[in-house]
C-alpha cells in the first residue's frame, strides 16, 4: 500500500488531448503533463494540435510580442 495516492486533475465530462497516446480522452486518464485541455467537447479536444499550431503562429507573427531590433543606431 502506498502512502500517497496518484492524483490527477480534471473531471469526467471534460475532454483532453493526450500528447503521449495521441488521442482524445474523457476525464483525467493521463497525467496533466501529457495532455492539453480541458475542452468542453470531444470535437474541440480532437483539434487540440491544430489549435496549438494556430496560436503559436499568431504569437510568432504578432508584433506586440516582439521587441524592436537592438543596436541598429540612427537611420540616415
Amino acid at each position: 500500500m502506498s502512502l500517497f495516492k496518484k492524483r490527477t486533475t480534471g473531471k469526467p465530462g471534460e475532454w483532453f488531448y493526450c500528447l503521449e497516446h495521441k488521442k482524445v480522452e474523457e476525464g483525467p486518464d493521463c497525467p496533466a503533463k501529457n495532455r492539453f485541455g480541458p475542452y468542453p467537447t470531444r470535437e474541440e479536444a480532437s483539434r487540440a494540435m491544430d489549435t496549438a499550431r494556430e496560436r503559436n503562429e499568431a504569437w510568432e507573427t504578432d508584433p506586440a510580442w516582439h521587441d524592436a531590433p537592438k543596436n541598429e543606431g540612427p537611420q540616415d
